[in-house]
């Protein structure tokens, strides 16, 4: 098994889909082998790819305040790893961003779950996370979402949380009321176990 520092090296300095990627490469990803928290999102947007900070956009704030935590946590490596399905930003398509390329997660994702030997909580962000995550997914991210129960407590489904899934949230009002009180719980029970 690599180095988690030339494994993260040789990921840093992919350009495996760079014909596909109108930005160009620019794998964003944070990693840890004492984090205790694994977000598995989908790929970073526009603005992450531009600041190089994962989840440094409203989706971020949005998520941030769901799980409870403050910035200088949410960065911290050691305390939570950030592995999207797609490290690179994939492009714009009519409805929102493109899907995370194909190649990126079964090149890279394996190798970097690894060096996680200390996790206790994985937050699967989405439908293309959930799909890898999940083989077992409900028929949609809101039937996976409804499911959370199931995989408690080391796996928690979550909708994505950028501003364009404000009609999900005000349609779905149990996740706020009924699953954010426990993650965020929970969340702090595996922070304290690390202290």
């Amino acid at each position: 098994m690599a180095s988690i520092t030339s494994l993260l090296a040789e990921v840093r300095n992919c350009t495996l889909c760079a014909a596909h990627l109108p930005l160009g490469p620019r794998p964003i990803l944070q990693l840890h082998p004492r984090a205790r928290i694994l977000i598995a999102g989908q790929a970073p947007g526009r603005k992450v790819h531009e600041s190089g900070v994962p989840f440094a956009d409203a989706s971020g704030d949005r998520l941030r305040e769901w799980l409870g935590l403050s910035p200088e946590i949410f960065y911290d490596p050691r305390h939570v790893a950030i592995l999207p399905m797609g490290f690179c930003f994939p492009g714009t398509g009519k409805s929102g961003d493109l899907p995370p390329r194909p190649e990126c997660a079964p090149a890279w994702r394996e190798q970097l779950v690894r060096h996680l030997k200390n996790l206790k909580l994985t937050l699967v962000i989405g439908q293309y996370a959930q799909t890898y995550h999940l083989p077992n997914a409900g028929a949609s991210v809101t039937d996976t979402v409804l499911s959370w129960r199931e995989h408690w407590p080391n796996v928690v489904p979550l909708p994505h949380p950028s501003p364009r899934n404000n009609i999900w949230l005000r349609r779905n009002p149990w996740f706020e009321r009924e699953l954010l009180p426990v993650l965020q719980a929970r969340v702090a029970e595996v922070l304290e176990e690390s202290a």
